[in-house]
């Protein structure tokens, strides 16, 4: 796939006519608007526009679509495999400045909202409405660039992922028109189910500009709680006991002994560095005292260690924190290093074997690479760290990272969970999807005959 810089050079001329101050081309700001959050190079695009509007946005996307010019959408910047970077260069259009709740309809519990705002802002403006919404991929990303991805993220064992939580949405096409799919109402046999098509398709078929959601009412009580296991398979074995006896979790985390010991000295914690269960446990007085007690007597058949749980705010969320610290917790493992953040999803009667696996390849190699996993929906999720001058150490990681992603496959699992393809997994697409994946390529091709729409995401 090529680009033409001069029909770039022009998109750009044309589009600072209408913009003014809001179109830049300074290296910094495209610098932001490239992959940033692991080792994948940054990729900058030549020009970034801050809109206001799905109008505006039309109007870029007419420009660019007539004069070839490729355009890529960018919400917090929070994904993982380089799906903001621009390898030919090109438009970013900044969202964020479209943060807004446009309604609330408290009685069919759901929200429209538009892209920019994200999911921490969200539920801060819900909060007196006695409503939530639920899906946290850990990072404060946007919801655009959350339904873009396909995001699910903790709450998912409960509360499903971007798929399950989103009734309709605006979408700008390659060509600047602006369509509706979907809508407010909770089931339709109306045609083809294109709001799940541009659902976890990354900016290459359209650019959302709006969203309605699902929503949810916030627990009665919410209730935490910890347990550590003597071995990766007995805290995996819990999990599957849990599912299968129907305890409705609301999370349920799994922290390897290197991620343990990560957020001990990172979040302050004297946690014992074993493999450890982060669980929570959502909905009246009666309920969750009765999930507590079920799943306390499934981890007494597998540990001797106590389950210890508290509906105490404070010390719930001072144990989720660390949680979604535990990025930043496995980056001070080695300072100064770049990670690599991987992730795949196996059924969960293979997710023992698939992680214990994974521990084995990560110790033969010599890598250091923290796992943390959503393990109540089998996804879990690798950080190899390596100094960014250690070649040796780097081609070590990129060859775990497809070992890892085989094995996910062998074991009937899928190349990745919620980080989606982007850059970094469009090989591991072939090799799971096989044909299939010229189906997809034909679907974008109909969508944007031109190729604009983030090229270089998702296929070769």
């Amino acid at each position: 796939m090529t680009f033409n810089q001069d029909s770039i050079d022009q998109a750009i001329a044309v589009l600072k006519q209408q913009f003014g101050d809001r179109l830049s081309v300074a290296q910094t700001v495209r610098e932001q608007h490239g992959h940033t959050t692991t080792r994948m190079p940054n990729q900058p695009p030549d020009a970034v526009i801050f809109a206001k509007s799905a109008e505006e946005i039309s109007s870029i996307m007419q420009t660019c679509h007539k004069l070839g010019c490729p355009v890529i959408a960018f919400g917090a910047g929070s994904s993982l495999e380089g799906h903001v970077n621009a390898p030919y260069g090109g438009i970013s259009i900044d969202m964020n400045q479209l943060d807004q709740v446009l309604a609330v309809n408290n009685e069919d519990l759901d929200v429209v909202v538009q892209p920019g705002i994200t999911r921490e802002a969200l539920n801060d403006y819900l909060r007196d409405s006695g409503l939530f919404f639920p899906i946290d991929p850990g990072a404060n990303a946007s919801i655009g660039g959350m339904a873009a991805t396909g995001a699910s993220g903790t709450n998912a064992v409960r509360y499903g992922t971007m798929r399950d939580n989103i009734l309709g949405m605006q979408v700008v096409m390659a060509d600047g028109r602006i369509v509706r799919v979907g809508g407010r109402a909770r089931k339709s046999s109306a045609g083809y189910d294109l709001t799940r098509l541009f659902i976890g398709s990354e900016g290459t078929l359209g650019i959302i500009t709006e969203l309605t959601l699902r929503l949810h009412g916030i627990p009665e009580v919410i209730a935490g709680g910890i347990c550590s296991f003597p071995t990766i398979h007995a805290a995996c074995d819990a999990v599957i006991m849990t599912v299968q006896m129907g305890i409705p979790m609301a999370r349920i985390e799994l922290l390897d002994p290197l991620q343990v010991r990560a957020c001990n000295t990172y979040s302050k914690l004297d946690l014992p560095e074993e493999p450890l269960l982060l669980v929570e446990f959502h909905g009246s007085a009666v309920s969750v005292d009765d999930d507590v007690k079920r799943f306390a007597e499934i981890c007494a058949e597998l540990t001797s260690s106590d389950f210890q749980w508290s509906n105490e705010p404070e010390q719930r969320s001072k144990l989720w924190k660390a949680r979604h610290d535990a990025y930043w917790a496995a980056l001070a493992l080695i300072p100064g290093a770049k990670a690599y953040a991987t992730d795949v999803c196996v059924p969960i009667s293979n997710l023992a074997s698939c992680v214990e696996e994974t521990i084995k390849d990560i110790k033969e190699n010599g890598l250091t690479a923290p796992i943390v996993g959503h393990v109540g929906d089998g996804n879990f999720h690798v950080l190899p760290l390596a100094m960014p001058d250690d070649d040796a150490m780097n081609d070590k990681v990129s060859a775990f990272a497809k070992r890892l992603t085989t094995r996910a496959l062998a074991f009937g699992g899928t190349c990745t969970g919620e980080h989606g393809i982007g850059q970094g997994k469009r090989d591991s697409l072939v090799e799971e999807m096989g044909d299939a994946v010229d189906l997809m390529a034909g679907i974008k091709a109909r969508f944007d005959p031109a190729g604009i729409l983030n090229p270089g995401k998702v296929f070769h």
